[in-house]
């Protein structure tokens, strides 16, 4: 049976579509076009984040080109964006909200994440980030006072880990919506996404596709110096064969595993036809034998791409989110 649905229902009731348009990594000068090529291919649903450096040019594209008479209403969008990774401190998320809303020209924003579990602060001489400790109670009843304040609809977390997110469900007035992280047929996170459903969180997958740009941003990061091999999830044979039975793009096959599961994909792209492509999810599925095929490529922890290694956070830290699995 074809799964036609193409969203999902968040505990405030909202409909977050299963597919969003992701912008990490996209430039001011090469971004007016794709996302354009994105709302005409269909996306309503657009992530961004403070960090990523783009908000303004994406409130730029809806105002001058898809909002208006006879165009998009506010409501037939579903906008994300994250809390800046240095604005965790008493006063930010208030402060980078309205500063994130200022530049996207929206009165409110759908869903606003806390984009890290630390407070980055300042470079050092090496060009690494200082992580500094967060009380993520005392950060989350701020997140809650948005909502309340009508700059957010909603409310969530990303990079999170299971005990983290627990300790914010003990403490909290408004639970979390929304759980972003990296998900992939190299770690498919299910003792998460398990927990999140049983929790009524919806989770987001970021590099869906595994992030085929990771390495040379990560040896751009740290100064040249090769730190992971990323292995091509689009060049899998397993992935290549699944894409020849069904005619569609590789791209199409990872993204399909992760919406049959009722996971959000975030895929980013600057190419049209894969930007096309990559909402073209709904009018088919995958036998339960060919899922089960992506789901064997799965390698738990050890598939994870980003571990904070290039921005020199270590493993001691005390909020290091990656020791545990989920």
């Amino acid at each position: 049976m074809v799964a036609r649905t193409t969203y999902v229902t968040l505990h405030t009731g909202a409909r977050m579509p299963l597919v969003g348009y992701g912008t990490w990594q996209s430039k001011e000068g090469e971004m007016e076009g794709p996302l354009n090529e994105a709302l005409r291919a269909g996306y309503r649903h657009i992530d961004t984040a403070a960090a990523y450096g783009n908000e303004d040019v994406i409130g730029k594209v809806l105002q001058e080109e898809w909002f208006g008479p006879g165009k998009l209403k506010r409501e037939d969008l579903f906008v994300v964006t994250k809390l800046f990774v240095g604005g965790l401190h008493p006063g930010g998320p208030a402060q980078w909200i309205k500063a994130s809303l200022e530049k996207l020209r929206l009165d409110y924003v759908d869903m606003f994440l806390i984009h890290t579990v630390f407070n980055f602060t300042s470079f050092t001489p090496q060009n690494r980030q200082v992580a500094d400790y967060v009380d993520h109670v005392a950060m989350w009843k701020e997140m809650e006072a948005l909502v309340d304040q009508g700059l957010t609809k909603a409310i969530g977390l990303s990079n999170f880990n299971q005990r983290q997110i627990q300790n914010i469900l003990d403490h909290c007035r408004i639970k979390p919506a929304n759980l972003q992280v990296e998900l992939h047929a190299h770690m498919q996170q299910r003792p998460l996404v398990d927990f999140c459903k049983k929790n009524g969180i919806v989770v987001s997958a970021y590099s869906p596709v595994g992030s085929p740009g990771a390495a040379q941003f990560i040896e751009r990061l740290s100064g040249g110096k090769t730190i992971i091999e990323v292995p091509s999830l689009v060049n899998h044979p397993v992935i290549v064969d699944l894409a020849k039975k069904y005619n569609k793009q590789t791209n199409q096959i990872l993204l399909k595993h992760i919406v049959q599961r009722g996971v959000v994909a975030l895929p980013k792209s600057l190419n049209s036809s894969r930007i096309a492509a990559s909402i073209d999810l709904f009018d088919w599925d995958m036998s339960p034998e060919d899922i089960a095929k992506i789901d064997a490529l799965d390698k738990g922890k050890d598939g994870r791409i980003y571990n904070y290694s290039h921005l020199g956070v270590s493993p001691t830290h005390a909020q290091f989110p990656y020791h545990e699995y989920p």
